[in-house]
């Protein structure tokens, strides 16, 4: 499968938002020098940055349209581990979450290049390759926390706000650049390189200044969580490494991580004298490494490939590596359509980890491969078995509880899905998969009103206002529509009228 870069994906977020403004840049480019004096202001100008409320805003908008790329992986185990840790992260250092209390996500996108990027608003991306050629849970740590750096100092806002009109200039031709990419990725490289003249040197000094104290916040934030900070100065070395075999003749400033080398001296001269600190890795780092391998090419010949990475990891004597091969053979044979030899080797990994450990017969990671099994399987019923054991022993895993619900909607009991689904929204009104689920088990009772009320918070939550109204329309119209039902029905299309009419206002402003 092609990977989609990280930079083409950030810029072609970036790219809808700021179609105005980059039309407006280039037509003023084209006439005279006062064009600079009559660009729209992007933040507040008292503060020379953008506020927390609009980088926010700004960065839920990315990432509705990341979520729609093929590369975006949605994979709740995955999601699960890395937000756990960036959660772990932020816990000692509650203030990186800025005056506006972000509420920070952490997602992967499938990239075998070695990188990771944060978006406005508190949203941190990880490469797939990043992910697996970390050797320490204390290096996947140290980029994460670099990144949470990023956020915490709002490089993003200080980069649009400080460097003010010259920041828009290379802008407006990354905006171009990424969109002509899509047709011709060197015309757009052509058009990204033509925009760095007047402003090149103000903004490769400001990544300069920006990498270091993200640097210096990443490795406060991990070391205060108990990570060892050696992982940060031997994951970057490896870096170093890789980049090696980039062109050096793309533009500076489009480098996301540059001058490694200054980096990793000043790294070292701030951990010399610090008490070294043994990390012992979670479990769960070994497990979604073999999981992120499989995601990374699920290709036929991918799963061969990661088939034969995991037998020559079964030959190393270390636990951990014994349970994340099995686990990783085991997810092989699923997606290759082998429930009963996946099944095998699930229980293998389960029998090595309970030899070493007696006390911790569980795992999430496992118990949510265990259920995947049992309904490849068409075993219903022993999939509400297991995915309901699970969610009692893992309540505040919300993949598990997705898995609960598909059981019990494979397992035909609707009513039992229905209820427990109107539960799970009622206390995580942000998911919209749960609303999905909630509309498919309305659509099997023949609730035809309620199931069309759920697409439309579904499509809303995910910012397609226009086809949630459709959805409104639709339920209204369904016989079976209660006076309760269209009461909800109207308060909720005034809700939502109101939040298209400001979108289109944002539109018309050019943000």
């Amino acid at each position: 499968m092609k990977s989609i870069p990280s930079l083409r994906i950030f810029l072609a977020m970036f790219a809808r938002r700021f179609a105005v403004l980059a039309v407006l840049i280039i037509c003023a480019m084209q006439s005279t020098p006062g064009y600079l004096q009559n660009l729209p202001s992007l933040g507040d100008t008292e503060r020379e940055e953008l506020s927390p409320i609009m980088e926010r805003k700004l960065g839920e908008q990315i990432m509705r349209q990341l979520q729609r790329n093929r590369d975006y992986l949605d994979d709740a185990p995955l999601q699960e581990y890395l937000n756990n840790l960036g959660a772990t992260l932020l816990a000692v250092r509650p203030d990186a979450r800025g005056e506006a209390q972000y509420d920070f996500f952490f997602f992967a996108v499938r990239d075998p290049v070695l990188n990771a990027f944060a978006l406005p608003g508190g949203f941190i991306g990880v490469h797939s390759g990043l992910v697996l050629a970390a050797q320490t849970e204390s290096e996947l740590a140290s980029v994460m926390s670099h990144e949470i750096g990023h956020v915490a100092q709002r490089h993003i806002a200080r980069m649009i706000g400080k460097q003010k009109q010259d920041a828009l200039i290379p802008l407006a031709s990354m905006i171009l650049g990424a969109l002509a990419a899509t047709a011709s990725p060197d015309a757009g490289m052509a058009v990204m390189m033509g925009g760095q003249g007047l402003a090149i040197q103000r903004q490769l000094n400001f990544s300069r200044d920006a990498e270091r104290e993200a640097d210096r916040a990443g490795l406060e934030i991990m070391r205060e969580a108990g990570f060892e900070t050696i992982g940060m100065i031997n994951f970057f070395g490896r870096l170093q490494q890789a980049s090696r075999g980039y062109s050096d003749t793309a533009p500076a400033y489009l480098r996301s991580h540059p001058l490694t080398t200054e980096r990793i001296a000043d790294i070292e001269a701030r951990t010399r004298d610090l008490r070294y600190r043994q990390h012992a890795d979670n479990l769960d780092f070994s497990l979604i490494q073999s999981r992120v391998r499989v995601l990374q090419d699920p290709s036929a010949q991918g799963l061969i490939d990661s088939e034969g990475a995991f037998k020559r990891l079964l030959q190393q004597r270390a636990r951990p590596a014994v349970i994340a091969a099995d686990y990783g053979l085991a997810l092989v044979a699923l997606r290759q359509g082998k429930p009963a030899k996946a099944q095998t080797f699930l229980d293998q990994a389960y029998v090595t980890l309970r030899s070493g450990a007696p006390a911790k017969t569980g795992n999430a990671v496992l118990a949510s491969l265990a259920i995947d099994i049992r309904l490849a399987a068409h075993q219903p019923a022993e999939a509400v078995t297991e995915a309901d054991a699970a969610r009692k022993q893992f309540p505040l895993s919300r993949g598990i509880a997705g898995q609960y619900a598909d059981a019990l909607v494979t397992a035909g009991r609707y009513e039992d899905a229905a209820a427990f689904l109107r539960d799970q929204v009622s206390l995580y009104r942000g998911e919209p998969k749960l609303f999905d689920r909630l509309a498919k088990a309305y659509a099997a009772l023949n609730r035809e009103a309620l199931q069309h009320l759920a697409l439309a918070e579904a499509y809303a939550l995910r910012g397609s206002l226009p086809a949630a109204l459709d959805q409104l329309s639709i339920a209204r119209k369904a016989p079976d529509a209660s006076f309760y039902d269209q009461s909800i029905i109207d308060a909720r299309e005034r809700e939502m009228k109101a939040q298209r009419l400001e979108e289109l206002r944002q539109e018309k402003e050019g943000f």
